[in-house]
């Protein structure tokens, strides 16, 4: 008797394997010391940051320092010349309160048929070395042949000048304004000491602009380029 027939199957089998995936580990970019450990890396970011911090604030500065010299120069420079009016330096305190030592006094002419008792006019005075004084009128003295003569007086003073200055002209120079303490600040300018200081002061700030500039492009040129993404 036989057994029965056990069918058979055909066909192709494939082994089943896993592939295992290995990865290699990072290789670090960091230099090892020869101790064995990494240096901590150097803070250039806050450098950088404080260093255009810095140079801003320069050029804002310098910006400021070159607009008040720019209308410094165009007020006592360009202005007289232009717009016609005149600017001097207060050497003593007969006008104070009003008028300090050191104040710039700006004086626009008027003409000398107008002027009146209370108005601060500077005018040569007719003794000694005919010095110029800005002082205020008290009294206009009117001749027939069309002539004017003023007596004046220091606000802080207690008489009136000893003179009566006789105004020649058409016109004279009346107080218009008056700038606290400028003039203090350009007798100083005169000194040699401080020319020297500005002269060199002025190079000085030149080179550092200079030099600020060349560190920019330094900077600019060091900055890392962005990784591309994957």
């Amino acid at each position: 008797m036989s057994s029965p027939a056990v069918p058979l199957v055909v066909g192709r089998h494939r082994a089943t394997t896993t592939s295992v995936r290995t990865m290699a580990p990072r290789r670090s970019t960091t230099p090892v010391t020869a101790g064995g450990t990494s240096p901590a890396p150097a803070p250039r970011r806050p450098v950088r940051r404080a260093a255009r911090v810095l140079r801003r604030l320069g050029r804002v500065v310098t910006s400021l320092l070159v607009v008040a010299a720019l209308a410094f120069f165009l007020f006592f420079a360009v202005g007289p010349h232009v717009l016609g009016y005149r600017t001097a330096t207060m050497l003593t305190g007969s006008m104070e309160p009003g008028i300090m030592v050191g104040d710039v006094v700006v004086t626009a002419e008027r003409p000398v048929a107008d002027v009146a008792v209370g108005d601060v006019i500077t005018y040569h005075i007719p003794i000694e070395d005919h010095r110029v004084e800005t002082h205020r009128i008290t009294e206009v003295i009117r001749g027939e042949d069309g002539s004017v003569a003023v007596r004046t007086k220091g606000d802080n003073n207690p008489n009136v000048d000893p003179w009566v200055a006789t105004l020649e002209g058409e016109s004279v120079w009346e107080v218009q304004a008056v700038i606290p303490k400028v003039g203090s600040v350009i007798r100083a300018l005169r000194t040699p000491v401080l020319n020297d200081v500005i002269l060199y002061g002025a190079l000085g700030a030149v080179l550092l602009l200079g030099l600020g500039r060349i560190w920019s492009g330094d900077d600019e040129d060091d900055e890392p380029a962005p990784a591309d993404e994957a």
